[in-house]
C-alpha cells in the first residue's frame, strides 16, 4: 500500500478512510504472522520427533577374559568395573581399572552384562589418565566368540551396526559408543605404552518400557523360560519401528512380523509398534512392487492384517488399509493361470532353510494364495466390498484345482496343511512328525507347529518345542536366533564363554545363506513362535469374534499337570489356570472381562 494516499488527501475524510485501510492491513499482517508462527511451531512438533524408547543404564555381571590371563599385569583391578556406577565422572582418584599396554604387548577385556540387550556402552575415565586417555578398540558380540572376532573373517561385519570400531577416550569424562544387539563386550587398549584408568562401564540398554500383561507358567521349568526368552526376544526388536533383529538386519521385514506380532499380541496386546511398521511397509512399498521384493511377504501383509484385525477389533485401522488391500487382491489374482497354479514372480522366497527347493517354494506360495484369497474374501466382507469378496472367491475357486504334490519339507507341509490343501493328519504322520526336529526352522517352525496342533497332534508340538528351542537356552542364548539346526548341539562350546580345545565354536562355525558365521543373528523376533503357540494352545486362548468380543478357552496340555498365566484383550486381562485332575479330567478357573463370552 502506498504511502502517497495520505500525502496527497484534501480533506480529513480522505484521512480518516485512510487510517481504517492502513489499520485493516495491518490486523491482516499481524493475524498472518501468528498464522505463520503458530505453522512454523506445528511444524516443528512434526519434525522434532519424540522417541518412545527407555534407556537403562547395566553394570556388568562378570568378567569373562583378560588378556593377562587374570594375572593382574596388564589387566589391574578388574573386579572394581563390576561395581554399580553413578553414570559420572568425577575429581577422585581410586582402586579402578587399569588397562596397561608396554611395546610388545596390549591390555583387553571381556564383559558379560548377563543377557542380550540392544544398545550402547558407556565408558567413563578418570582425573589420573593423560590428556587425552588414549585409544581404545570395541567390540560387541552376541557370544564370547564374536568380540574375539574380526571384520571380514569368518562372517563378522558391520554392516548394519558398527560392532568393531576405535575411539579415543577423553582424560576425564564419559564417552558413548555404538549402537547394536549384543551380551558381550570386548575393550582393548590399541596403542603401545599407553595406560588408561577407567571409572565405569556400563551397557545402555534401549527399549519400550512396557509391560508383560500376557504371562504363562506350568509345571515344566524350560518350557516356562522358553515362553519368556520368545517374548523378550521380540521386546528387544520392538524399537522405533519393529524390527526382525539388533544386531541385523535392524529393518522392517513383513514375512517377519507376522510370528512377531502374534507374539507381540499374546504377550503385550495392542501396541502402535506394529501398525506404525505395517503403515511404513506399506507407504515405501507402492504397488505393484513386492513387500522387501518378496510376494510372499505381500502376503503376509495379508495374513497380518486379518489377525490384527481379529485380535484388536480395530475397524478403522483396517478401513485404512481397504484401498491398498484391494488393489493388491487384484494383483495376486493376476498371478493364477489357466490350471490354478500360481505363477508369482519377485523373489520366490519362503525361508532359508528351503530357499534351495523350489517344490517346496510352489508348494508354500501355493498355500499361501489360498490363505491370502481366504483372509481377503473374511476381510472384505467386514468392509462391506462386495467385488473383492467376489474375486476372492473367484481366486479361490481356481487355486483349489491345484494341489501340489507333499514332499519332504517341513515348511510346505505346515501351509498345505493350513490352507487346507491336504488333510492336516496327512501332512503331520508323513512329514512333520518324521524324523524329530530335523527339518524345523526357526521362521517356520511356528506355522510346524500350528499345523501340528491342526492334526491334534499337540504332544508331538510340545516336544517339539522343548528340544529344538530348548536346546538354544541349552547352549547359553538369552534370545532366539535367526535360524537353528538341532546337529549344531553335537559336540558343542555355550555361546556364553570361550570355547574349549576341542569343542565347535556354534557362532563361527555354523549358518548358511546370508548370515554365515558370525554374521548369523542370535536375537531374531521370527523364531519367537512357541511364545505365541503356547498362549494360544496350551492356555487355550483364541479369539472367536473380532475383538475378544467371544473368545474359545480350550487348553491342550499334553504331559502338563498344570498351568496358569494371563492374556491381554481389548477390555482387560483374561486369567486362566488349568490343573489336571486325577481322573485325567481338566479343571479350569477362568477370570474374563465381563464384555467378554468365553466358549469351550
Amino acid at each position: 500500500m502506498s504511502f502517497d494516499i495520505m500525502k496527497n488527501s484534501k480533506n480529513m475524510k480522505n484521512k480518516r478512510e485512510f487510517i481504517k485501510i492502513a489499520i485493516f492491513f495491518l490486523l491482516v499482517s499481524c493475524t498472518n504472522l501468528y498464522i505463520d508462527a503458530q505453522s512454523y511451531q506445528e511444524q516443528s512438533i512434526v519434525k522434532n520427533r519424540i522417541s518412545p524408547l527407555t534407556r537403562e543404564f547395566l553394570t556388568p555381571k562378570r568378567i569373562v577374559w583378560t588378556s593377562d590371563n587374570f594375572k593382574k599385569q596388564q589387566v589391574l583391578n578388574a573386579d572394581a568395573i563390576l561395581r554399580e556406577g553413578a553414570d559420572q565422572a568425577d575429581l577422585n582418584s581410586g582402586k579402578y581399572l587399569g588397562l596397561l599396554s608396554d611395546s610388545t604387548k596390549k591390555a583387553g577385556i571381556v564383559l558379560d552384562f548377563g543377557t542380550e540387550i540392544n544398545g550402547a556402552i558407556q565408558i567413563i575415565t578418570t582425573v589420573d589418565n593423560s590428556n587425552p586417555a588414549g585409544r581404545i578398540r570395541v567390540r560387541f558380540g552376541e557370544s564370547v566368540s564374536e568380540t574375539m572376532s574380526e571384520v571380514g573373517k569368518n562372517g563378522a561385519t558391520n554392516d548394519h551396526a558398527i560392532r568393531d570400531q576405535i575411539i579415543t577416550l577423553p582424560w576425564l569424562g564419559k564417552s558413548i559408543i555404538g549402537e547394536s544387539g549384543f551380551r558381550f563386550v570386548r575393550i582393548d587398549v590399541v596403542d603401545p605404552n599407553v595406560n588408561i584408568e577407567i571409572k565405569e562401564i556400563s551397557a545402555i540398554s534401549t527399549y519400550r518400557d512396557i509391560p508383560y500383561l500376557g504371562s504363562f507358567k506350568c509345571n515344566d521349568e524350560k518350557l516356562n523360560k522358553i515362553w519368556i526368552t520368545g517374548a523378550r526376544t521380540v521386546h528387544l526388536n520392538m524399537q522405533d519401528y519393529l524390527w526382525d533383529g539388533v544386531k541385523r538386519d535392524r529393518l522392517v521385514w513383513v514375512g517377519d512380523l507376522h510370528p512377531e506380532i502374534m507374539t507381540i499380541l499374546s504377550v503385550f496386546g495392542t501396541n502402535d509398534v506394529v501398525t506404525k511398521s505395517l503403515d511404513l511397509a506399506r507407504n515405501v512399498t507402492p504397488l505393484p512392487a513386492w513387500f522387501n521384493g518378496i510376494s510372499s511377504y505381500s502376503m503376509w501383509w495379508m495374513l497380518i492384517q486379518k489377525d490384527w484385525y481379529q485380535y484388536s477389533g480395530d475397524l478403522e485401522y483396517l478401513k485404512l488399509q481397504q484401498p491398498y488391500m484391494s488393489q493388491l487382491l487384484q494383483q495376486l489374482s493376476k498371478y493364477i493361470d489357466k490350471n490354478g497354479k500360481e505363477i508369482l514372480d519377485g523373489t520366490r522366497f519362503l525361508d532359508w532353510p528351503s530357499s534351495i527347493n523350489t517344490d517346496a517354494i510352489h508348494a508354500g506360495l501355493q498355500s499361501l494364495m489360498v490363505m491370502t484369497f481366504n483372509a481377503g474374501e473374511e476381510l472384505s466382507k467386514v468392509l462391506g466390498d462386495k467385488k473383492t469378496e467376489d474375486l476372492c472367491r473367484i481366486s479361490l475357486e481356481k487355486l483349489k484345482r491345484h494341489v501340489p504334490v507333499l514332499n519332504e519339507s517341513k515348511q510346505a507341509a505346515a501351509l498345505l496343511s493350513l490352507s487346507n490343501l491336504i488333510p492336516s493328519e496327512v501332512a503331520d504322520k508323513k512329514v512333520l512328525a518324521q524324523n524329530g526336529v530335523h527339518g524345523m526352522s526357526t521362521f517356520y517352525g511356528y506355522y510346524m507347529l500350528e499345523a501340528m496342533a491342526k492334526a491334534q497332534d499337540y504332544q508331538g508340538a510340545i516336544d517339539d518345542i522343548r528340544t529344538y528351542w530348548g536346546a538354544m537356552l541349552d547352549l547359553g542364548a538369552t534370545t532366539f536366533w535367526e535360524d537353528f539346526n538341532i546337529d549344531w548341539i553335537k559336540n558343542a562350546g555355550r555361546i556364553d564363554e570361550i570355547v574349549p580345545e576341542g569343542k565347535v565354536d556354534v557362532h563361527k562355525e555354523y549358518g548358511g545363506y546370508c548370515y554365515t558365521g558370525f554374521r548369523h543373528s542370535f536375537c531374531h523376533g521370527w523364531s519367537s513362535g512357541p511364545t505365541a503357540w503356547m498362549s494360544r494352545y496350551i492356555l487355550g486362548v483364541t479369539p472367536v469374534k473380532a475383538g475378544f468380543r467371544q473368545v474359545r478357552i480350550n487348553p491342550h496340555l499334553g504331559d502338563l499337570k498344570w498351568v496358569e498365566g494371563t492374556f491381554p484383550t481389548p477390555y482387560g486381562l483374561i486369567k486362566i489356570k488349568h490343573t489336571r485332575q486325577s481322573d485325567g479330567t481338566i479343571k479350569s478357573d477362568i477370570d474374563a472381562p465381563k464384555e467378554i463370552e468365553i466358549i469351550k
